[in-house]
């Protein structure tokens, strides 16, 4: 760590001690548990328990569960409060674990409904002052979605796929894509998962709520995010359940997800979670094709992709305690998972594959430790630790080169259909994660969190056991050290500062030509560092009760990432030279919610955004055009907004839309080796989506069939408009990526409040063509069946 960066780390920490000394005291912590139910027995999902006095609040699951925890001895007020009913408030003696179960009233002038893609109230996330979308996952666990096509339905998100069930994707949040988002699970990075845990693998079962950051991303998610950050909170409350689920459909596809979980009088916990996907992703997709013997050349032909199987299994396990006094939460953990992903296409579909593959595992120990009020009142703390052992390797040994009518040309002597290999390779990731946090009096508290990534990728080829290029350094150290303030002034105004340093160590090995001659290669090894503050501001005040002002400010830097700097070996190619990139960012925000009439609810929030990207990093197209590598833009800039308007009447009808405009320009005026103004300044970037939004709307028929049972049918509209896919300046062909239309409609049964559930839905009901990186084509028409089971308590 350097030597400034462990100064103010042990000052802060100074700092720290010493107002924890003046507030010392001794006590046990305990907890508080119960489930929310409706004054008629229905429990209450989305519902906020609070201790103001001790700044804690949590949600209720989806069977009305609540846990509070690091709870001292002593008399609390707990506020219980849900949209549709009257706020409870109840006093509470809290000597010992305590369960209450607590029972609210119907409020009439408010509607117990919200959006259909599972946005809870979540007060108490939308209160902060950063701009953040708390999506209630537990109304989406009948659904076939992973995460990230869940995600995709948010303002301002645009998932792009490069094909079906498990293919690569892209993440873009207001503009901002790639690595310059970060994603985390219950706060911990996973930046260093794997192939074999990605977001669009996880199941929307895993979690219980998705939290979407834009822009300003907190301190406690330690991170060098650039436009913002996704967090992931699973279901890992102490309690008892099983909720269990298989869905089948088009292109035989099979998803199943299995989370279970225990946990005893004497604080014993112990969580499963366990999920596979299958999918022969042999979807239609139309194409040019020639014919490999004759050449004649064929437009717009419908075929099925034939070598894009894919398939994951992955088992999460933890077990340890919880409530204990030297921790609230102390879990050792595992998990193992492992892929086989067939290689259809290279970074577009002229190129076509029929027997290259990829294959990966992940072997993951981790612990993670939780105490609040540690030593004293006020004291938190989180530490977390986890290594990846597992391997990834690209298999491609077959000397053939396809079309997509599946015609074959066979090739003699050894060769591949891109790059000969068996290389197999270990990233050897670690991550360490600490929050240590203090709340000085009851308007102001301190926080200090640190994030270390290593990482060591060391492989071998048996093809080619003498390659010295193997055996070259690829090492990369990244440490992100966060400090920060809350100032929360009263209920209507707060405000966070902070300050973030940035470090990164990257050693390679790279080529030269010793002695001059023809085909003379020897290696070195380099060097290079970066060190660098970041800091920021976010603020949030109320008007009026349900009318809310968020405003922030950071100057941030997004680290190159691993594969980025030396390629993933299958379609992105590796460049050492990349450089971070800085950005300056501004948000601007409003939300408003309202009760029209006793029966009528509406809401609306909106955000401006302004990005002043230096070095900006985006794919581009390698020399061949056969992969993408990643490279740096002096300065761009992104002016834009996103907004979303719902509506809901009674608990009958919910309905909502959002819509995205990004406008990111090159802002590079000079360019090395062209004289004059680049042709490209001001030009839009190519291959992103610029204007893009959502609609939605579900009926909800209450006790069809019998007490209890709900059946609801629901429709989703994605809208892209059309955009470049190269620079708007370069030739009369723009080649535009046309206009895309994508519906999807579902139906749900859920029988017994929930326990028993059937849900069958269409995704893109019309077979539209939808397109997405450099046009790769997204599945056709398809259709899928779900069924689960739940029961907890």
């Amino acid at each position: 760590m350097p030597i400034v960066q462990t100064r103010v780390l042990l000052l802060l920490l100074f700092f720290l001690w010493v107002s924890v000394s003046l507030r010392a005291q001794s006590g046990a912590d305990f907890s508080l548990s119960g489930t929310v139910r409706a004054s008629w027995g229905e429990v209450i999902p989305g519902a906020s328990v609070v201790i103001e006095t001790l700044k804690k609040s949590t949600i209720t699951d989806e069977k009305g569960h609540f846990v509070l925890s690091g709870i001292p001895k002593g008399d609390y007020s707990v506020q219980v409060r849900s949209v549709g009913f009257k706020e409870e408030i109840k006093t509470l003696k809290i000597h010992q674990n305590t369960r209450h179960n607590l029972a609210l009233e119907q409020d009439d002038i408010q509607l117990t409904e919200v959006s259909v893609i599972g946005r809870s109230d979540a007060k108490e996330v939308a209160r902060q002052a950063f701009n953040v979308t708390a999506i209630d996952a537990g109304k989406l666990h009948n659904s076939t979605l992973d995460l990230s096509h869940a995600l995709d339905r948010v303002s301002g998100v645009r998932v792009r796929e490069s094909g079906g069930v498990g293919s690569n994707f892209n993440f873009s949040l207001n503009g901002f894509s790639g690595r310059q988002v970060k994603f985390f699970i219950d706060g911990i990075p996973m930046d260093n998962f794997g192939s074999s845990f990605q977001l669009n693998n996880i199941p929307i079962n895993l979690a219980e709520r998705v939290d979407v950051y834009k822009g300003v991303v907190p301190i406690w998610l330690g991170s060098d995010a650039l436009g913002g950050a996704v967090n992931i909170v699973t279901g890992n409350r102490q309690r008892n359940y099983v909720d269990a689920s298989y869905s089948y459909g088009s292109f035989n596809t099979h998803r199943s997800a299995i989370n279970a979980g225990v946990t005893t009088r004497s604080g014993f916990t112990a969580q499963i979670n366990a999920f596979q996907n299958y999918s022969d992703n042999n979807y239609w997709v139309t194409v040019d094709v020639a014919d490999i013997n004759t050449g004649e050349y064929f437009r717009n032909q419908r075929v099925r992709r034939f070598h894009d199987t894919y398939r994951n299994e992955t088992v999460v396990a933890n077990v340890g305690v919880v409530g204990k006094r030297f921790a609230d939460k102390l879990l050792f953990g595992i998990t193992l998972g492992q892929n086989r992903a067939e290689i259809q296409t290279g970074a577009r579909m002229v190129s076509v594959f029929g027997n290259w593959y990829r294959r990966g595992n992940i072997v993951m120990p981790s612990v993670r430790y939780q105490k609040d009020n540690l030593f004293v009142k006020g004291l938190n703390v989180r530490l977390t630790g986890n290594v990846n052992l597992g391997q990834e390797q690209n298999v491609d040994t077959v000397y053939r080169r396809y079309n997509w009518f599946q015609q074959f040309k066979q090739y003699p002597g050894l060769g591949s259909e891109r790059e000969r290999s068996l290389y197999k390779f270990r990233n050897n990731n670690g991550l360490v994660t600490a929050n240590v946090s203090y709340q000085i009096s009851e308007k102001q508290s301190l926080s200090v969190n640190n994030v270390i990534n290593t990482f060591n990728r060391q492989g071998f080829d048996e093809l080619n056991p003498t390659n010295q290029n193997y055996e070259q350094p690829r090492v990369n150290t990244k440490n992100v050290l966060g400090i920060g303030y809350k100032y929360d002034y009263n209920d209507r105004w707060n405000t966070s500062l902070f300050v973030k340093h940035f470090s990164q160590h990257n050693k390679y090995g790279i080529t030269y030509n010793p002695s001059g001659n023809y085909g003379d290669v020897a290696y070195m090894t380099q060097k290079n560092s970066f060190n660098q503050l970041g800091y920021g501001l976010a603020t949030s005040y109320f008007l009026q009760k349900n009318v809310q002002l968020k405003a922030s400010y950071e100057k941030s830097y997004r680290l190159p990432e691993t594969d980025e700097l030396y390629g993933d070996l299958l379609n992105l190619e590796g460049n050492i030279n990349l450089k971070p990139e800085t950005s300056y960012n501004y948000n601007l925000g409003v939300s408003y919610l309202t009760n029209l009439t006793k029966r009528h609810r509406f809401s609306l929030a909106a955000n401006a955004l302004y990005r002043d990207a230096r070095g900006f990093i985006r794919p581009r197209l390698n020399n061949n055009q056969t992969k993408q590598v990643m490279d740096n833009l002096a300065d761009v800039t992104n002016l834009g907004f996103d907004g979303e308007i719902r509506y809901s009447y009674k608990r009958l009808v919910t309905a909502g839309m959002n819509l995205t405009y990004q406008n990111l320009r090159n802002n590079t005026r000079f360019e090395d080796g062209i004289t004059g103004e680049s042709p490209l300044y001001r030009d839009r970037i190519p291959n992103m989506p610029f204007l893009f939004g959502n609609a939605d709307a579900s009926l909800f028929l209450r006790n069809v069939g019998g007490v209890g049972n709900t059946l609801t049918f629901g429709y989703n509209l994605l809208y892209v408009h059309a955009y470049y896919l190269y620079w708007p300046s370069l030739g009369q062909n723009k080649l535009d990526i046309p206009e895309q239309l994508a519906h999807d409609a579902n139906i749900v049964y859920a029988l017994a409040n929930g326990k028993y559930n059937i849900g069958l839905e269409c995704k893109n009901l019309l077979d539209n063509r939808l397109y997405d990186n450099f046009s790769l084509q997204k599945p056709s028409r398809g259709f899928y069946l779900k069924i689960r089971y739940f029961v907890g308590n």
